[in-house]
Parts: C-alpha cells; structure tokens; sequence
C-alpha cells in the first residue's frame, strides 16, 4: 500500500483515483477545484480531502493528476499552493494529463532540481476506460522511476509502458489521437457513404468488422453513429486541443501531418454546429448536416 495524492477529479480523474482506493488499496487524499466534488469522492471511496494541491501532496508516496491542460498542470505543480512546493525527497510526480512534451520536460527538470521524480504518463480508453480500470497508459521518463510507479498505476491500467526519455509519453499520446483522428473521419465517411447507397448499417458492419477495415471506433461507435446520438463520451473541444498539441509538435519535428489538420478543420465546423461537446463521432453528423 502507497500513500497517494490525486489531483483532478474530472470524467477520467474521478474513477482513477477510486480504483486506487478500491482495486489498489492504497491511501488516497484527493484535490479539485470545486471542492464538493472532491468531498463527495470522499465519501464515496473513504478516502481524504486536501484544500490545495500542496495540502493534498504533502507526506505522499506519489502524486497523480489529470487535469485539463498545460495551463492547468502548470498550476497545480508549479502554481500558488502548487503540488511540488510540498513533494518530499524521493517521491514521485505521476503526470495523466494530455499536455504538450515541452511541459513534460519542464516539470521533470523542476522535480529533479527538487529532489524527486517525475514521470508524464497519459492515457488512452476515454471515460469508459477510466471507469472500468482497462486504460492505456504512455510514459516518459526514468526507467527505475517508472518500474516503482508502474505497481500503482496498474490500479486503472490495462497496458502501462515506459516509451522513453521525458517527454516520450505525451509524444506517443500525440500519434495515439493522430490515428484515431484518421480513423473516425474513415468510419464517418463509410457510414455516410453506405446510407447514401441505402446498404443495411448492421450487416455492413457485421461483415466488414471481420476483416482490415476493423478498428475499435467501429467497434464501439458504429452503432451511435448510426443513430445520430453524439451527447457522451470524449468531447471534441477536447479533442481539438489534442490536435492543436499535435500540429505544435510536427511544427518542431517536420512532421507532416495533412490529414490530421484537415480533421482538425472539420471538427472546427462541429464545433460551430453546437457540437463542442459531442463525442469526437460527431464527425458524421457534419457529413449528414442538411
């Protein structure tokens, strides 16, 4: 058992932080902004309540977040009552935010200069994979670093590997969405096009499931997509700020990613329909708009 700070309790934060408590084991102090959320976590799973991130990260093992963006981890750690004010010597920064590499780097060098570790650590499954404890999760950092924080992380995670130097884990975050980007614009346009030539959605997808076109957006989301239902899962202002990352980065590496600013675009035109926060399979319904 590991003494354990959470910092966000958002859609992914929320149920992490209670598989830590529950499937883990470990003793968990929670920390959100809106502080009758992290009361009422509390008092769901038993565990503690800290009033700033410092408060909640003092006398910890690890410390875990999830929040929203850069601007926001950069606060939490480094901010007023920031977390790293109050980390102790050789503990550990558990990092679940997708944010960009260049903040990943500036908090590992902040925590070494303090004396502790940090490793960045996002995560791939959505809410549904938070809630069921099946998530997949892309670190960067230390290798010993991240073999003590692996034990806990398994807590919520399906598959947790270490992908390299600090920074690594946003890096394969970033082609985690470049792919499902392509792949939603792919099913939307399938689906789109099947309804036009008036084929049966259900023994379309039942056959082609079976072969190369399978993917786990068709999987999961064929059947939504299909009903025009878009009010859940992984919102595309979110989506659109993991883009931006993503177009950021290949600006610094070279990459060149057309495909992936084009979805960007058109989640754009989502977002002007009122869809800011449909699930990213709203990319049909801007196909279907009338």
């Amino acid at each position: 058992m590991a003494k354990v700070a959470f910092l966000g309790l958002g859609v992914m934060g929320y149920p992490m932080a209670g598989h830590l408590k529950n499937k883990g084991g470990h003793d968990v102090t929670v920390y959100n902004r809106t502080t009758a959320k992290a009361e009422k976590w509390a008092a769901q799973f038993g565990g503690k309540v800290g009033k700033t991130p410092a408060e909640a990260a003092k006398g910890q093992d690890l410390v875990m977040a999830c929040v929203g963006n850069d601007n926001d981890l950069h606060e939490v750690t480094l901010g007023k009552d920031g977390a790293f004010q109050a980390m102790g010597k050789g503990t550990i920064f558990v990092d679940h935010t997708t944010a960009s590499a260049d903040i990943a780097r500036e908090l590992y060098a902040a925590a070494k200069k303090a004396g502790f570790d940090f490793i960045d650590a996002p995560v791939s499954g959505g809410q549904a994979g938070a809630e069921n404890g099946v998530l997949t999760v892309m670190c960067g950092g230390d290798e010993a670093i991240f073999n003590k924080a692996k034990p806990v992380i398994n807590a919520y995670a399906r598959a947790c590997n270490l992908m390299g130097e600090p920074g690594a884990g946003q890096l394969a975050k970033m082609c985690n969405q470049i792919c499902i980007a392509g792949a939603v614009q792919g099913l939307a346009e399938a689906l789109h096009f099947a309804k036009k030539s008036n084929l049966d959605i259900e023994k379309l997808i039942a056959t082609i499931s079976k072969g190369a076109a399978q993917s786990w957006q068709m999987e999961n989301r064929y059947k939504t997509m299909n009903e025009g239902k878009f009010d859940f899962g992984f919102a595309v202002d979110w989506m659109r700020k993991d883009l931006s990352i993503c177009l950021s980065e290949a600006r610094k590496n070279g990459a060149t990613l057309p495909v992936t600013a084009l979805v960007d675009q058109f989640y754009a035109d989502v977002q002007k329909m009122g869809g800011s926060r449909w699930d990213t399979s709203s990319l049909l319904a801007r196909l279907e708009r009338k």
